[in-house]
């Protein structure tokens, strides 16, 4: 069961009109897209894509970043159950390394979205850059600034995308309690930071950042690889 939306959430609900204009154009599966990881030391990069019902609404949906933890954690079962499609692809911190941070962008959503198992019709993008484009085309996207807090199907996937990479994250503290992973999901923090100068990165840290110039840690970046000589992709 949902837990109840506190007062400042209460009239900031994202809505279905971007989805309206598409349906009623004829677009059949139209997919909301965001992303969450990108600005983290360590752990993966999340992609969550997601198909919301014509014909019903799941309440109390917001995006991501306006809930606390519990709010998301009580919606995501009721957000599997009510989309029509869902998945959610990850770019490894090691991807992340090899190919940067665009292209493992555009890696995770290939990913999420082959899992999709459906023709898609149009993509709707958080933000303003085109990560999708090249997946679907570029006439079957449509980029929406501050997208999570206006379209449901967007609000959708930040929820999806960010609830599936908190529980990663709060495995992994399980095997690197110094690193505070279960409270800063692999994000800057003092904890994390020490952790970093006193032992040095984790399988999880995404060594070729500047930050890890800093640390113990001196071994030198691996090169990037041309993103076209990427098999995955």
């Amino acid at each position: 069961m949902p837990t109840p939306l506190r007062k400042v959430n209460k009239h900031n609900a994202p809505t279905k009109r971007f989805e309206h204009t598409l349906w009623s154009a004829g677009k059949k599966y139209v997919v909301g897209i965001d992303e969450v990881g990108r600005g983290a030391w360590a752990g993966p990069l999340t992609i969550a894509a997601a198909v919301i019902p014509k014909d019903r609404r799941l309440y109390k949906v917001r995006d991501s970043k306006a809930l606390n933890e519990k709010e998301r954690e009580s919606l995501y079962d009721p957000i599997t159950n009510w989309c029509s499609h869902w998945s959610v692809g990850h770019a490894t911190n090691q991807e992340c390394d090899e190919f940067g941070m665009s292209h493992a962008q555009k890696l995770a959503t290939k990913r999420a979205l082959k899992s999709l198992n459906i023709d898609i019709d149009h993509a709707l993008i958080d933000g303003k850059w085109d990560f999708v484009g090249e997946i679907v085309g570029k006439a079957n996207r449509t980029m929406i600034i501050k997208g999570d807090a206006k379209c449901l199907s967007i609000a959708t996937a930040s929820i999806l995308a960010k609830v599936t990479r908190d529980r990663i994250m709060k495995e992994n503290h399980k095997l690197f309690p110094d690193y505070a992973f279960e409270s800063n999901k692999g994000y800057p923090c003092p904890k994390h930071k020490k952790a970093l100068y006193e032992s040095g990165p984790t399988p999880l840290h995404r060594i070729s950042w500047k930050y890890m110039q800093d640390t113990p840690y001196s071994q030198a970046p691996t090169p990037r690889k041309d993103p076209a000589q990427n098999t995955l992709f």
